[in-house]
């Protein structure tokens, strides 16, 4: 059995609301990315990010706290899974 590790995390972004709009593009051009809820008002983003290995997901983060307009990026939740073959 070729077990797979599996990697989804939850995180809010404070950004700048002048920037939202842009900053909501660059985010769904990373890999594996999907906002769920967000407040352009209050410059708020709940974004969940996937990826097969840690060190991607952790380049994902990177990349989105880099973004240009982004103020702070809170991690509240990951999860590590293995993906294997199923059982009969």
């Amino acid at each position: 059995m070729d077990d797979k590790e599996w990697h989804v995390c939850g995180l809010v972004l404070q950004a700048k609301p002048a920037r939202f709009a842009q900053l909501t593009e660059s985010l769904l051009a990373i890999p594996n990315t999907e906002i769920p809820t967000s407040d352009a008002t209050q410059g708020k983003l709940v974004v969940v990010m996937q990826a097969a290995r840690s060190d991607v997901l952790l380049k994902y983060i990177e990349s989105a706290r880099n973004l240009d307009g982004v103020l702070a990026v809170s991690l509240v939740y990951h999860q590590q899974d293995q993906q294997g073959e199923e059982m009969p």
